[in-house]
């Protein structure tokens, strides 16, 4: 094997969001046993997933397909209006919300935009969970841009009166040329606070730039469905670097390691550390030295939902 040593990005891995989500179902199952429902996947990670799954907990994509009486529980994506009004009347016997506190807060900033009679740009991807939830709060006063093209084409009935928010697991990189393309359409727009980006996209993103200066190669550890875990791809093969999504170790083909020397690994904000680590021992075993490259230290945490705390 080429690969003479193995760089582990920090930060990585889990951000504060996903601990939360990802301990409240620990905690619900603990408390309450089986069987268990959630709104949605409770975070975009194949394997969290699959072992809930085995543990009696099942991911319905529709209030519809909760029977009443049963214990729900919503996703770290954030929900609509709709979606709670529906599983209040389901007269559920468990409702709690893990919704992440940044996307809350973004829901909140679109409640009071809109009451004030604006006119919402929301940046994101089409059909993502959280977007979803978001533009649930007021379809009639959202529209959604995914880039720039959108971003020139888009039209609202008042272009005097604009406000802009974006996806939380986007960068500020990724929505930089977005407002921009905004702001010389609507020049009186009123811009997302730098806050409303998720520190910990930010934070690996930035991980991966500098991780790029080093190695030949990055792999990413994550799902495909996770939006974060595919733009450390897209951050790493911007700064020139090729880079590979995969779910875990036995994904990852031979040739692409071929005269890789210096090889660099991440992992998306809902994958476990433990999937990271078994790549890292994988290299170590064939003779590679592992090391790490330090950027932030993140000490973000988010208390649980009063139902399970």
């Amino acid at each position: 094997m080429a690969v003479k040593k193995v760089i582990l990005a920090e930060p990585r891995g889990f951000c504060a969001g996903v601990e939360m989500a990802i301990d409240t179902v620990e905690r619900a199952l603990k408390k309450y046993g089986p069987p268990l429902y959630v709104f949605h996947e409770i975070v975009h990670n194949r394997y969290v997933v699959e072992d809930f799954a085995r543990r009696g907990v099942t991911f319905v994509q529709s209030v519809d397909e909760v029977p009443a009486g049963a214990r729900l529980i919503f996703s770290a994506h954030g929900i609509s209006p709709e979606v709670w009004k529906k599983a209040g009347e389901k007269r559920l016997q468990l409702l709690v919300d893990a919704t992440c506190p940044l996307v809350d807060k973004v829901h909140r900033e679109v409640r009071k935009f809109a009451g004030r009679g604006y006119w919402i740009i929301l940046v994101g991807h089409v059909g993502h969970d959280e977007i979803l939830g978001t533009y649930g709060e007021a379809p009639e006063r959202i529209r959604v841009v995914g880039n720039v093209e959108e971003a020139r084409r888009v039209s609202v009935p008042d272009p005097e009166k604009v406000a802009v928010l974006t996806q939380t697991t986007l960068s500020v990189d990724d929505t930089r040329e977005i407002i921009e393309a905004l702001r010389e359409r609507f020049p009186g727009i009123v811009t997302p606070p730098k806050e409303d980006i998720c520190y910990a996209t930010q934070n690996r993103q930035d991980a991966v730039k500098a991780l790029a200066k080093e190695v030949d190669l990055v792999l990413v550890i994550g799902s495909k469905n996770s939006e974060n875990s595919n733009q450390l791809c897209r951050v790493a093969r911007s700064q020139g670097i090729p880079a590979y999504l995969v779910n875990d170790m036995s994904e990852v083909e031979p040739q692409w390691l071929v005269e890789v020397e210096r090889l660099g690994i991440t992992s998306g904000a809902s994958v476990p550390e433990r999937l990271v680590q078994e790549a890292a021992d994988y290299f170590a075993l064939h003779g590679a030295q592992v090391a790490q490259l330090s950027l932030v230290e993140e000490n973000v945490h988010f208390a649980l939902p009063a139902e399970v705390a």
